[in-house]
């Protein structure tokens, strides 16, 4: 099922590669406005911009950075059909750099931003009436989990977890507040087969579903009136494992 197109423009944050860029083509070829952040100018980025994207670097590592892409897309239109956060990194604890840094900067793109730009953009999602909005906050499987190799980041995607749940009290009911908790949705290019091989045993479906089962998702919330509040695990059945 696809969204009813809308004149308001949805908002993906980090769409340059994978998730994001795979949802920005879905939405632009309903017809549906799309407005993209990147930090890298990626060449999918010309490509969703000659596609009729609105493209906006932001640099969401310093609040002042937030705080701008904030404006800059307050400056391009007066409301928005949804924020999807899908800006991430995936740091692990490393001997390279400080617990303290590694901490610092999973907490500033997983929660920061999400919790400014949340706050700094809702008056674009208010006023269409009764669930006409929407905010997609993506977390991951390892939130239930956790991870050794991987704690800050883990920590991180939690508290977004948990900021879900206050989004959704605070914005109800005309903004509806989901998480997406993915585990391996696409392997990269540079896989090899071993890899791979230990992804796929890792959950009961023994497959890697790609992107379109995360777009098929975010559709679904879209055109819920009802559903907010909630993470909607996408793992195949790996916690069962």
């Amino acid at each position: 099922m696809e969204i009813t197109s809308s004149a308001s423009p949805i908002l993906i944050t980090g769409a340059g590669k994978r998730i994001g860029l795979a949802l920005a083509r879905h939405f632009l070829a309903q017809k549906q406005p799309v407005i993209i952040s990147y930090r890298t100018r990626y060449p999918a980025v010309d490509e969703l911009e000659q596609a009729g994207a609105t493209c906006l670097f932001a640099d969401f590592s310093t609040n002042q950075g937030i705080e701008q892409f904030a404006l800059n897309v307050t400056q391009r239109c007066d409301g928005l059909r949804a924020i999807l956060h899908n800006a991430s990194a995936w740091l692990p604890e490393s001997s390279h750099s400080s617990h303290a840094q590694t901490l610092a900067e999973m907490l500033q793109i997983h929660v920061n931003t999400p919790y400014l730009l949340n706050h700094l953009l809702e008056p674009l999602l208010r006023g269409g009436g009764h669930s006409s909005a929407d905010i997609i906050h993506f977390t991951d499987y390892v939130v239930e989990r956790g991870s050794d190799k991987h704690i800050a980041y883990a920590a991180s995607k939690a508290a977004l977890d948990n900021m879900t749940r206050s989004f959704a009290r605070k914005l109800a009911p005309e903004v509806k507040v989901n998480a997406i908790a993915p585990a391996m949705i696409m392997f990269n290019e540079h896989d090899d087969i071993e890899y791979r091989k230990a992804a796929l045993n890792k959950s009961l479906m023994k497959i890697v579903p790609g992107e379109q089962e995360i777009v098929g998702l975010v559709n679904y919330l879209l055109n819920s009136s009802y559903v907010t509040g909630r993470t909607h695990c996408v793992d195949g059945g790996r916690p069962l494992r």
